[in-house]
């Protein structure tokens, strides 16, 4: 396990005019019937490409879309992107229909100031999850300067985010990558106490290396979600007819022990809004203490969590969200992540929130403004603040 990485590259430090940069961004974009259902991952990295084409740059832009296994797919084609990344840039954006080869070469070559180009889907070859040299040495062919602003494909050892790094140097973060870097860094560093971790989501399995690198660094843990009923469940509480991860039974036990010896509380639900079926949930009902009875299905903390939670976070300087803490995607069982959300913000706490569901429920919130930073990499973020290294973090160059 690691603590906070070194300061890296900025894109900001580098001489771009007239060259050719590769950027590595992140438009894994859902597509619905061949058109973006969610430009938020493109509007992401128009700060750095407007800023490579204010230095002078001519920025070649490069992207996975989905799982095509290493073949052209075309419901994986980002040829999609375009109309909507033109648009949103407010500036000519050709396409290559390959991102290597003599198509990609032409494309890079005829690249005129203040224009864009991207390339087709990394992934449409094996060599790009491989993290093969052959293929790297392809992709660097076509840049003189490189930026990686895709911090959602950090942790993955791919071509793009880690043997390209090696080629064109120095290897320097994006303006996206870099904030991601800053305020992630901050929450594994020296940070203003007390500090507050509130965690959610399905599995404990999930969060189990997350909250050991946090414990000697937080005041308190906040635990809701379907996780909550494992840890529950460990002290031979009640859960009723609640997810429970079974196999995690006993490191969630082990984990409460730890806690107990550093002196860091991990508090619980003392009670739930719950339903007969998560798929029939009819009309809620809130439980009268810890336990869920049989036949009860646990699908929110209660109005007692709340205000406990609420309490906690009051005197907060430093807050990290990750995971939500009830069924968001369906009222009224989002009471509860919506009023800590608010909580969080009304602590006037440094508020970092990361994970794929909890940046969805403050979108759907409208909330996402008011959180200091809300993570754009899910299983990076994750990996980040469970003191993982992330291989397409460690690739840039350090600052000297």
């Amino acid at each position: 396990m690691t603590g906070p990485p070194r300061r890296k590259v900025s894109v900001r430090d580098l001489d771009l005019k007239g060259k050719r940069v590769f950027v590595r961004v992140d438009f894994n974009v859902p597509l619905e019937g061949g058109k973006i259902a969610d430009d938020t991952r493109i509007r992401a990295s128009l700060p750095t490409i407007r800023l490579v084409l204010e230095k002078g740059g001519r920025p070649i832009l490069a992207s996975h879309l989905g799982r095509p296994k290493g073949k052209p797919k075309p419901e994986f084609s980002l040829a999609p992107v375009v109309e909507a990344l033109q648009r949103l840039l407010g500036a000519p954006v050709t396409f290559s229909p390959d991102c290597v080869g003599e198509a990609a070469g032409r494309h890079a070559s005829t690249l005129r100031d203040g224009e864009a180009l991207l390339l087709e889907n990394l992934r449409f070859h094996p060599g790009e999850e491989k993290n093969d040299q052959a293929f790297a040495r392809e992709l660097a062919a076509l840049a003189g300067a490189y930026v990686n602003d895709a911090f959602g494909s950090a942790h993955r050892a791919h071509a793009s985010v880690a043997a390209l790094c090696g080629l064109l140097r120095p290897a320097a973060a994006g303006l996206l990558m870099e904030k991601e870097i800053d305020f992630l860094g901050r929450l594994l560093g020296s940070t203003q106490r007390p500090y507050v971790a509130v965690l959610g989501g399905a599995k404990v399995s999930d969060k189990i290396a997350l909250v050991r690198n946090l414990m000697a660094k937080v005041d308190a843990f906040l635990i809701g979600g379907a996780m909550a009923y494992t840890f529950l469940s460990s002290r031979g509480i009640s859960t009723g007819d609640s997810r429970v991860e079974k196999e995690s039974l006993a490191v969630a036990g082990t984990i409460l022990e730890e806690a107990a010896k550093a002196g860091v509380p991990i508090r619980l639900p003392v009670d739930h809004r719950v339903a007969d079926s998560l798929e029939s949930p009819g009309s809620p009902q809130t439980t009268d203490g810890e336990s869920i009875p049989s036949g009860k299905v646990g699908l929110d903390i209660g109005p007692r969590t709340v205000q406990a939670f609420r309490e906690q976070l009051s005197s907060a300087r430093t807050v990290l969200w990750n995971g939500p803490v009830g069924l968001f995607e369906r009222p009224p069982f989002d009471a509860g992540s919506r009023e800590v959300a608010g909580a969080i913000i009304s602590s006037g706490a440094l508020s970092v929130a990361g994970g794929g569901d909890t940046a969805a429920a403050l979108a759907r919130f409208g909330l996402s403004e008011r959180f200091s930073h809300v993570s754009t990499g899910g299983g990076a973020s994750l990996e980040f603040l469970s003191g993982l290294e992330l291989p397409g973090v460690a690739a840039l160059t350090d600052r000297s």
